[in-house]
Parts: C-alpha cells; structure tokens; sequence
C-alpha cells in the first residue's frame, strides 16, 4: 500500500476503535497497492490530513490484507473513500480526484453531517 504522509493506517482489527470509534469525523481510504488511481490520491490525501488536522482524521485501509471491512462496507472499487462520523458513513466516493474537488465534497458532508 503507497502510504499518504500524515495519514493513519488501520486494520480489520482496529478499525471499529479508531474509525467508528473516533471523537473526530475520519476520512477512510480503501486502497491497494496494484491500484494506479490510489498512487495518484496518495498526495491529496497527504495535504488533506496536513490541512485538517482540527476537522478529521484521514485513514487508509488496504483491501487485500484487510478484506473484512472492505466486504462490510460493499467496498468494490479502489479508492474508495468513506467519511465516518460517530459510526456512521456520512459519505462514500469512488475513485481518485482532485485536491480542490475532494476538500469541496468533504466540506459540502460535514456542513450537511452536522447542520
């Protein structure tokens, strides 16, 4: 798995105390180390993380060592990222994009998570 600085790795076994768990909304990355489009997320979800430190928390998860969370949440393609709020999926979108684009979606399920 390309690992994003700043990001958080977690585990089938961790993932319920530090996802659903979590005081702070977390942004999970499903991914995969054959996965091209996942290399390309790599640093938005880098800056991201840098950038949000006081909103959320960004996590990856790899599918391939970790199938157990990714067949809980339906996870068929990758990268998926799911925004969990309070054990809840607030959010869930499939594949890679922009920084500009990913920031504006995240702010667009946050302002409608908690309005």
């Amino acid at each position: 798995m390309i690992r994003a600085a700043g990001t958080d790795v977690v585990t089938d076994a961790d993932f319920d105390t530090r996802v659903l768990g979590a005081d702070l909304p977390v942004l999970v990355e499903f991914t995969a180390d054959w996965c091209g489009p996942c290399h390309q997320l790599a640093p938005v979800l880098s800056a991201v993380a840098k950038e949000e430190t006081e909103r959320l928390t960004v996590a990856q998860i790899d599918v391939d060592t970790n199938p157990e969370t990714a067949v809980r949440y339906n996870v068929l393609s990758m990268p998926t990222l799911m925004l969990f709020h309070r054990g809840q999926v607030i959010t869930s979108l499939v594949g890679a994009r922009s920084g500009r684009q990913l920031r504006r979606e995240l702010a667009d399920a946050l302002t409608g998570e908690r309005g």
